[in-house]
């Protein structure tokens, strides 16, 4: 079956900067697929690219077995695309941007009402009232209901959630979910770690890298690494100390706690014993479950 997205060895410059070095992976049809990386990554770079708002330097790219720059106008036709920052008419209402997207596509505004039922009806409460003045939850939802007013194959999320509160952010995610069992390929980037693990595969971007491409669980299985989790009263002494000490690989801040890389020769007695004797209090290090965000920096590391 031909890949919903296929890019091959795409690369972007802006003049000495790298965006995109040599970027290749596959996105399969109907999947729910994640681009994960942080801020300055690549991934606004690679969505535009793939939106057909600019070319690359060199490689290749197709969207909906569409070329991005032969077929640009079929590819168009046949995506959603939100980007990162909220980009409808700020001055016209929720009703005018509808019908505004609706007209552009040829077709009427609830024509694909099963698939934005869900935040349809929420937007319909206040037709009138102008873009601006929605909430950031209510916002996204707009943007979402205007990328999908005409059925697209594929739907192009950069960043939706950011700036978004956690009840709003798991709404969209539940969204997401729902349009993909209606059979649209989903390709969503992010820079919360979280949200990669509602993804089917996820693809690790970094300065314009592509570190790997699994499913997260795969990926999170293969860390190989002694993962501890660590914590004293004293935390950022407590960092600066566990880094000096001879077997810890890595040793980073993760929530409220530390995460510590050691290798096979680190004892975690000696380790709690030798934190002690340095005047920390309360210190704890016990096993923890690696994430993709540890593995996100294990990658980075040996770049």
């Amino acid at each position: 079956m031909t890949p919903a997205i296929d890019i091959e060895n795409v690369t972007k410059a802006y003049g000495k900067d790298v965006a995109l070095d040599n970027v290749s992976f596959s996105v399969p049809q109907g999947a729910m697929f994640g681009l994960i990386g942080p801020d300055g990554a690549g991934k606004s770079t690679l969505y535009q690219i793939l939106t057909t708002l600019i070319a690359p330097d060199s490689g290749k790219a197709s969207v909906a077995g569409f070329d991005i720059i032969k077929d640009y106008r079929a590819i168009r036709a046949n995506i959603g695309y939100m980007p990162e920052r909220f980009s409808l008419y700020p001055d016209l209402t929720v009703k005018e941007n509808l019908h505004f997207f609706a007209s552009l596509f040829g077709v009427n505004v609830k024509d694909n009402y099963d698939l934005t039922a869900p935040f349809f009806d929420q937007l319909a409460k206040f037709p009138n009232r102008i873009a601006r003045a929605l909430s950031g939850g209510m916002k996204q939802k707009l943007a979402l209901a205007c990328a999908l007013i005409h059925r697209p194959k594929i739907l192009l999320l950069d960043e939706p959630t950011t700036g978004v509160d956690t009840v709003s952010r798991s709404e969209f995610w539940d969204m997401l979910v729902t349009l993909k069992e209606k059979g649209i390929t989903i390709m969503v980037s992010t820079s919360y770690m979280d949200e990669a693990q509602r993804c089917q595969t996820i693809a690790l971007i970094d300065k314009g890298h592509i570190l790997d491409v699994d499913t997260p669980q795969r990926l999170v299985s293969n860390l190989g690494e002694n993962l501890y989790s660590a914590s004293a009263k004293e935390m950022y002494p407590l960092l600066q100390a566990l880094r000096k000490l001879p077997d810890v690989k890595n040793c980073y801040t993760f929530g409220a706690t530390l995460h510590l890389v050691a290798g096979n020769e680190f004892k975690r007695d000696e380790a709690v014993k030798a934190m002690i004797d340095r005047g920390l209090t309360d210190v704890k290090i016990y096993p923890a479950e690696g994430t993709i965000e540890d593995l996100f920096i294990k990658l980075a590391d040996n770049e």
